[in-house]
């Protein structure tokens, strides 16, 4: 087995207000005082009160912009390229600080055996698995590995790697490295993908760092992964690369397929490994938005509180896609009483419809 030891995150400098990106959104978006209307109730109602971005635009005037065309239409509209000259530039930094967070006073960078880096934001060869590589100074024989492109759920699948490494190397020291850039992809047409992605994403980093469980350290033990995938929902939830940056499809049936598809999910990865619901005192899952947070609450019969985290993360930096996880994993394990030895049960979701989670145990 193996044990996540340190979990560490972070978020550009740049914290918006929901309040002040419904202004900049309204601006593009609302053709009419009803429009403007239904957005500030849909902002009001998202559970979000802080987002952070690399643009500092969106709580500026036209003037200062230093992203957008200081234009009604925002036109010249970025490019996919500008945008990666961004994130090229920005998610280093941004994935550099997280990386400190969790390492400091634990590991030493020199220590790091294998370096997986996850995003589905930015795409560069050499990328950024090479830029922190040497930034960190890690011997040019590091093993490195990417997950791109897999959307909110990807964070779980870079641990299932970290964690299949450690049971075959027991002296591997695994940091899997999360950053996304979400909000360099916003796309000016009106659609209600668009506004619904505009409403709820964010730009974050975390950075966990994965032992053998012979570790003595405390931490998280990963005790099992499970996946599934709702096709009928593949088309309800996508990410695309157009000419204007990645463009996402987020349908508002997804909260209704999560909610009929994840409790009879969570069984049975719990049958899996011999536990029941009540056998879970920790609820580790993604905060895609207020209403997926409800209905899986109420999907798996939860008492009230039992998602308190989720929520938390949610209303102070929003959806960071594959970060966000192990915020709400951070914020759990500080938590935590120091006699805890209970479960833990994370899950996420993206493309696919994908549903993937894991059972961990505090050791």
């Amino acid at each position: 087995m193996s044990k996540i030891i340190s979990i560490g995150t972070g978020v550009p400098a740049h914290a918006h207000t929901q309040e002040a990106v419904l202004g900049f959104m309204q601006r593009i978006y609302a053709s009419s005082p009803e429009e403007a209307r239904k957005m500030k109730y849909l902002y009001h109602h998202s559970g979000i009160e802080t987002r952070h971005s690399v643009v500092p635009d969106y709580n500026l005037p036209a003037r200062e912009w230093t992203f957008y065309s200081p234009t009604e239409n925002l036109e010249p509209f970025p490019t996919t390229e500008q945008r990666m000259q961004w994130y090229n530039r920005c998610a280093p930094e941004l994935g550099l600080r997280a990386i400190h967070a969790c390492l400091d006073g634990l590991e030493e960078p020199a220590a790091i055996t294998h370096l997986i880096t996850v995003s589905c934001t930015g795409l560069s060869a050499p990328g950024l698995d090479l830029q922190l590589m040497e930034a960190l100074r890690l011997p040019t024989s590091v093993f490195r590995s990417s997950v791109n492109f897999m959307g909110c759920y990807a964070a779980i699948h870079g641990l299932k790697w970290a964690d299949a490494i450690c049971r075959s190397e027991p002296n591997a020291r695994v940091l899997v490295v999360c950053v996304e850039l979400c909000t360099l992809h916003f796309q000016s047409e009106a659609t209600m993908d668009n506004i619904s992605s505009a409403m709820l994403f964010a730009d974050g980093a975390a950075a966990v760092l994965v032992t053998a469980d012979t570790d003595p350290r405390k931490g998280f033990r990963l005790e099992q992964f499970h996946s599934e995938v709702s096709l009928q929902g593949k088309k309800d939830m996508a990410w695309d690369i157009a000419q204007t940056g990645f463009r996402m499809t987020l349908s508002g049936y997804i909260p209704d397929l999560l909610q009929a598809d994840f409790a009879s999910l969570v069984d049975r990865a719990l049958t899996r490994a011999g536990l029941r619901r009540g056998d879970i005192r920790h609820w580790c899952i993604h905060p895609g938005g207020r209403r997926i947070l409800d209905a899986l609450g109420q999907s798996l019969e939860l008492p009230t509180g039992a998602l308190a985290h989720s929520y938390s993360v949610m209303r102070d930096y929003g959806n960071m896609s594959s970060p966000t996880l192990l915020f709400v994993l951070k914020r759990i394990r500080e938590a935590l009483a120091d006699d805890d030895d209970s479960y833990i049960f994370a899950g996420a979701f993206g493309p696919g419809l994908t549903m993937e989670t894991f059972i961990a145990s505090v050791v």
